[in-house]
């Protein structure tokens, strides 16, 4: 239920990302009066998407993965009208070009993997138990077990060194935005359960199509756009230009850093930057919608997204996404490292936009706790991926957990 301007309301909710939205989804649904103050121009916090000369560009490479539970309960995926990426990857790696992919879906496309050119007999049937056992065993088991980093959960399933340094760790860098394996190895059991039971995508109008689907869905004006909040207050929160708006509770739903200025003693996570390059080529250098991973690490990854959606780029252009980890300005540098990855030449390819993510992802290194509270005072609560796991399903979880306890809270109150 939305609010007229002065009214009193149940519950501010302060950031409109994937984790504020829905959050206020849930308590809109249990008919409180809820309000989201956005302090940007536009709903997604990092999950937006520009449209710059016919491109469409999201603020940092992103897909979105069909088999999350909170994907599959909030989202109508036919009217985001989503574009594949082909099931695995292609590396670059100094003895050329090799396919990763699944089997059972792509048996034509998994030569390299069976044929003992990628991964030995013996890696074979190691993949197959680890394969198998995340994505059969209820996720509830796979939550409670051990955490380890994952290179360590990799040797404990038997994934020899070599295939841990030719495909899993050069690949799992582009996910979890560190180069070492240092992630929690319960959160890669997680992943590859995902990615072994969903599609990996992208909607036709880019990720951004996501959070605008999820802010449509809330009742008129909840969403208030260039609407900073300053302070929060024993009556509810400060708002830009010295309002103050009266709520009975306030939902921190930003990022870790913006949520500590907030929040001040709030414990946040140290996190991970990538920057995203955008270049647009006079024709595809790889035809077909496939990301490919350099395994020496000169980049993390590229995709001609426009191969995975020709919506994304003008009529007679490529569109080259190439994430990088840390800190921008190297786009000389990875055009050059791109002219080696595509085996062509780039000195023509038109840079389009720079996107430096500096709290892209939480560092989730173990025995990282997959979810948590979200109560932090009386009548103040804070969620967002930084509070559960560094992805969509860690972003909307960790919003339907702040609603469930809000009104837990307002409910005994």
């Amino acid at each position: 239920m939305a609010a007229a301007d002065n009214d009193p309301i149940d519950v501010l909710v302060v950031g409109a990302g994937m984790a504020g939205l829905a959050c206020a989804a849930d308590l809109a649904a249990a008919g409180l009066k809820v309000r989201v103050a956005e302090a940007s121009d536009g709903v997604g916090g990092r999950m937006r998407t520009d449209v710059r000369d016919g491109f469409r560009l999201d603020r940092g490479f992103q897909v979105f993965n069909t088999s999350y539970p909170q994907v599959r309960r909030r989202f109508d995926l036919r009217s985001l009208r989503l574009h594949p990426f082909t099931p695995g990857a292609l590396l670059h790696t100094p003895r050329g070009r090799l396919r990763f992919t699944d089997p059972t879906r792509r048996p034509r496309d998994s030569a390299d993997l069976v044929s003992g050119r990628l991964a030995s007999p013996r890696d074979l049937a190691a993949l197959a138990v680890l394969s198998g056992r995340d994505m059969l065993l209820p996720p509830a088991v796979l939550r409670r077990s051990a955490d380890v980093t994952t290179r360590e959960a990799l040797a404990r399933a038997g994934v020899s060194e070599a295939l841990v340094e030719t495909f899993f760790r050069p690949f799992l860098s582009g996910v979890f935005l560190e180069d070492r394996l240092e992630t929690s190895g319960r959160f890669f059991h997680l992943v590859w359960r995902s990615m072994l039971r969903g599609t990996l995508c992208l909607p036709a109008a880019g990720i951004g199509a996501a959070p605008a689907a999820l802010a449509e869905a809330l009742p008129r004006g909840t969403v208030r756009l260039e609407q900073p909040v300053e302070g929060l207050t024993g009556e509810g929160a400060l708002l830009g230009g010295g309002r103050e708006q009266a709520a009975r509770a306030v939902v921190v739903a930003t990022g870790p850093a913006a949520a500590a200025v907030l929040l001040p003693g709030l414990a946040v996570p140290d996190t991970r930057a990538v920057t995203t390059y955008y270049h647009a080529a006079p024709t595809a250098p790889l035809a077909e919608p496939t990301l490919l991973v350099d395994t020496e690490g000169g980049v993390l990854n590229t995709v001609v997204l426009s191969e995975v959606c020709r919506g994304l780029a003008p009529a007679g252009r490529a569109l080259v996404s190439t994430s990088v980890l840390g800190g921008g300005g190297r786009e000389a540098e990875v055009r050059r490292r791109l002219a080696d990855l595509y085996g062509t030449d780039t000195a023509a390819w038109e840079p389009v936009a720079e996107y430096p993510v500096a709290q892209a992802l939480p560092a989730m290194a173990p025995p990282w706790p997959l979810t948590r509270t979200t109560r932090f005072a009386p009548g103040r609560y804070v969620c967002g991926d930084h509070r559960a796991t560094g992805s969509v399903q860690g972003a909307l979880a960790s919003g339907a957990r702040a609603a469930r306890e809000v009104l837990a809270d307002l409910a005994a109150a």
